[in-house]
């Protein structure tokens, strides 16, 4: 799946010569994707005129395919248990300092709970890779009391998960309980680093690993994120490899990834590694490889975290970014406790609640969006690819995380975060193509006048 020597020939060839810049950019801007070798001569640049080039033309083509739009979402741990010994990861077997846990049912929906009190409707459940005495079981338990939480007429309208990997049947289960995407990250695809950086446990096996998602699409799951560990391996390669990895999926199933994380490395408890990563990323080199990878895939959602501070944040969002989570926890019971710094995978860069961030990125221009229309209309798989790839997904993307936003606004913002919204609105709703701007006046009005959960 993974070519490494078609990599390295790439960008062993690589060269930021302007014109050949220019024609990329100009290429690129058409929304249409970039192959191998154009990706690698944009890893090259370095010069601040083409940079500014590479920023706005990856601005505009994510405005084009999905708006100003920015899903919020928060990671819900339910258990740091795990089997796996990851240099860099605090939840691995070998760290006897962690304190471990695994929530009750009950202390699952008193997170979720929380979670609904801040105004979250979507989650992304996380597991430590070993489960407690059920099995994996305990997953689909998990699903279920997370769906069936309500805190008045509120709940999580839709579960994203990030699980070890699974067999073909217990995929099957996992697309019965109704989830949206099933994610998880190669964190490395470069072997080598790979098994230098993963000693034991089921994860050692690069090939298990990386044919996840080969068998979730087999198990029925047609929206599938993946992601890497920035600061394991080479940057630039591992750029390379995220494309040769959507590709394959792409060719072999008709759907290319629905996400794909970009997660830095961070201290963890007792790591050194962590502490100094193997091929850190610099800020300026980060922000040039979510500009590449919205250019190379435009259709896909990229996924910033919390482990970025919220400077890095806020220069990220207009380069390609459109998803992000906020007010997070990385610790079993984090949201609904006070957090246990021993208990989480790693350090967050931004501890900022859901509502200054929501404050913050409305007065960027962003759209605050809670939608979760798609997964719930069947736009998934090839449907959403089909609407995504020509940038037809914005017509619903717009209007629905307009009213999403709206419903925030009048359930759960505060009163300064109102009062932002107020002043942004009628540039937010100028941004709209008319249709889309009539769509949304319209969804936004019901939501004003008592509805709920509003989209088309």
């Amino acid at each position: 799946m993974i070519d490494e020597a078609r990599i390295w020939q790439s960008l062993a060839k690589a060269s930021p010569e302007a014109t050949r810049i220019h024609e990329i950019l100009e290429k690129a801007s058409l929304a249409q994707g970039l192959d191998a070798d154009e990706m690698a001569s944009l890893c090259c640049i370095s010069d601040p005129e083409q940079l500014a080039a590479l920023f706005d033309t990856a601005r505009r083509v994510k405005e084009t395919i999905y708006g100003r739009r920015l899903v919020i979402f928060a990671p819900l741990y339910i258990s740091n248990l795990c089997a796996n010994e990851c240099l860099y990861c605090a939840f691995r077997a070998k760290n006897k300092s962690l304190k471990r846990r695994s929530l009750s049912q009950e202390e699952i929906r008193r997170e979720v709970d929380r979670l609904l009190e801040q105004g979250h409707k979507r989650v992304l459940l996380v597991a430590g890779e070993a489960y407690p005495r059920q099995g994996f079981d305990y997953v689909i338990e998990s699903i279920e009391s997370i769906y069936d939480t309500r805190r008045g007429q509120d709940q999580i309208r839709r579960i994203n998960v990030n699980v070890a990997p699974l067999s073909v049947p217990e995929f099957r289960r996992l697309h019965e309980a109704k989830i949206g995407t099933y994610q998880l990250f190669q964190e490395t695809y470069h072997r080598e680093t790979y098994h230098a950086v993963h000693t034991a446990g089921r994860k050692a096996d690069y090939d298990w690993r990386i044919g996840a998602m080969d068998r979730a699409m087999q198990g029925g799951i047609d929206d599938v994120g993946i992601g890497v560990l920035f600061g394991l391996a080479d940057w630039r390669f591992e750029l390379l490899a995220l494309k040769q990895h959507a590709d394959h999926l792409d060719s072999e199933f008709g759907v290319g990834p629905h996400t794909i994380s970009v997660p830095r490395l961070e201290p963890a408890s007792n790591s050194l590694l962590a502490e100094h990563p193997p091929k850190p990323v610099s800020d300026l080199d980060f922000r040039k490889l979510v500009a590449i990878l919205r250019l190379a895939l435009p259709y896909v959602g990229i996924i910033l975290s919390t482990r970025e501070n919220p400077n890095l944040r806020r220069e990220t969002f207009a380069l390609g970014v459109s998803q992000i989570s906020a007010g997070s926890r990385t610790n079993p019971g984090g949201y609904a406790e006070d957090e246990v710094f021993d208990a989480s995978q790693f350090s967050l860069g931004d501890h900022r609640p859901l509502d200054e961030v929501i404050r913050d990125i409305t007065s960027m221009g962003f759209v605050p969006s809670f939608c979760t229309a798609c997964y719930r209309l069947g736009r998934t798989g090839r449907d959403f690819m089909d609407m995504a790839k020509p940038g037809l997904i914005r017509a619903h993307c717009d209007p629905n995380a307009l009213s999403s936003f709206a419903e925030y606004l009048e359930d759960f913002a505060s009163p300064e975060t109102r009062a932002v919204a107020e002043q942004m609105w009628p540039e937010l709703l100028s941004s709209l193509e008319p249709s889309a701007r009539l769509r949304a006046e319209r969804q936004v009005e019901q939501i004003r006048k008592g509805e709920r959960d509003v989209y088309c």
